[in-house]
């Protein structure tokens, strides 16, 4: 007996998919859910599970093809026994755990690589968004993904010499990624020498030679995610008036706070306390009184949002994402963070459903997690502001002491910069709005809010 595996709906305005990659070949053997393919949408990247178990028996949708909800994708024939056919036919729920760093998956065997569309390297959100890893996966994909290795990663490995089947890959479920074979084809450093040449110069550390991108002299197709991207920010910017207003941060309290909680956090989380948190509680604070900030046009009408529901950009291979946490403003530090690390950790493991993407009122972007001291984020339809978090770095600054007087200490700083529709806000709102945000910060009065 043959079954159809046919495309599930993923999410309520979603009417198509592109398949990006089988997991599986024909002749393989799938169990009930698992990992069969993976689809991409205007919404989202997810993998669809096999709703029967047996054996693969025909492709009918092949990579890069697009087709309407409910087409059959592939036929799985029972193997030994009758299908065993599962309530729904949609991605599996995951289950939210904390993000640990990534664990080396047994070396994969050197196998030719399926044809599939090459994973292009992305910027956070992110986030970057976040400084969160992805979970290592425990899919019973695991061996195929191992397995799998992208063409461009292949050809930068031969290129260079690596013997594939001696890298460890950090990606999803132990897969090769370009910077595991730049981190192969990096030379060792000199061992130190037991002298130095002059007892007053110290011996600089020997230069590692910058590695060449995989993609340099080539050409690829724009991924769906990326297309919509790209059409998303052209059309942002040229139907609305975007500028940035930028406020630096003394968050010196909060780092102080961070040291002396660590151990307690990570105690009820399983996840650090990052500055992460604290930026997106102190914004939707301010939110609830800044409602300008939290609003979306409608023809010729402002609506003001009832909750504050924040997007939070996360820096993925595939395209920048952005997972949203809903009525932000009720929620204490702990729950922050634990949803920031299951969103994160989802949206880089193509397991969000695309509805935690849709709903979003505010975005908050960590432009900071990759050394950035700030930028100017853009503003996606139909929120009218973003927040970007530069990185938090070190520097002398003019405090106040305790009789009054200035001085100049080592303060933990960061800018916060602020993009926003000029249709709506106008500069003074953005300024009121920021500053209100840097009291809450620089005060750190968040005892209260940790969840401890």
């Amino acid at each position: 007996m043959s079954e159809s595996v046919l495309l599930p709906a993923l999410g309520e305005s979603v009417t198509e998919g592109t398949v990006t990659r089988w997991l599986k070949k024909v002749g393989d053997t799938v169990a009930v859910d698992e990992p069969l393919v993976e689809v991409s949408t205007d919404k989202v990247d997810t993998e669809i599970p096999s709703p029967f178990a047996g054996v693969l028996e025909q492709i009918l949708v092949q990579e890069d093809e697009t087709v309407a909800v409910g087409a059959a994708l592939a036929i799985i024939g029972s193997s030994g026994g009758a299908s065993a056919p599962v309530a729904q036919a949609t991605a599996p729920e995951p289950v939210a755990e904390p993000v640990v760093a990534p664990q080396a998956a047994p070396a994969p065997q050197v196998a030719p690589a399926p044809v599939a569309p090459a994973v292009v390297e992305a910027p956070v959100a992110a986030p970057a968004a976040t400084s969160a890893y992805a979970a290592p996966s425990t899919s019973p994909s695991s061996n195929s993904d191992a397995n799998y290795v992208t063409p461009l990663v292949r050809k930068f490995a031969n290129d260079n010499g690596i013997d594939l089947a001696s890298v460890s890959g950090t990606g999803v479920g132990g897969r090769i990624r370009k910077e595991d074979v730049i981190a192969a084809a990096a030379p060792a450093v000199a061992p130190a020498q037991n002298y130095s040449p002059s007892p007053t110069v110290p011996t600089a550390a020997p230069h590692t030679p910058t590695v060449a991108s995989p993609l340099r002299g080539t050409t690829e197709p724009m991924s769906r995610l990326r297309k919509v991207l790209a059409e998303r920010a052209v059309a942002s910017m040229i139907s609305t008036a975007q500028l940035t207003t930028v406020v630096e941060v003394d968050v010196t309290s909060i780092a102080s706070m961070r040291q002396q909680v660590q151990s307690a956090f990570v105690a009820k989380t399983g996840g650090k306390l990052n500055f992460m948190p604290f930026f997106l509680l102190a914004a939707a604070e301010a939110l609830k009184a800044h409602p300008k900030l939290n609003a979306s046009v409608d023809g010729e009408n402002i609506v003001y949002h009832p909750s504050e529901n924040i997007s939070f950009a996360v820096d993925t291979e595939k395209g920048l994402l952005t997972p949203v946490i809903r009525d932000a403003s009720t929620l204490n530090l702990a729950q922050i963070a634990m949803q920031i690390s299951d969103l994160a950790a989802r949206t880089r493991n193509n397991q969000l459903k695309p509805d935690e993407l849709g709903g979003g009122t505010f975005t908050l972007t960590n432009t900071g997690s990759r050394g950035a001291l700030f930028d100017t984020p853009v503003v996606f339809l139909p929120q009218v502001a973003i927040l970007g978090t530069g990185i938090v770095t070190k520097r002398p600054a003019v405090v106040k002491t305790a009789d009054g007087s200035e001085s100049i200490a080592i303060r933990s700083m960061v800018y916060l910069a602020l993009s926003y529709d000029h249709r709506v806000v106008d500069g003074a709102d953005a300024s009121r709005f920021l500053v209100d945000v840097k009291t809450r910060l620089e005060e750190a009065n968040f005892t209260a809010d940790l969840g401890l």
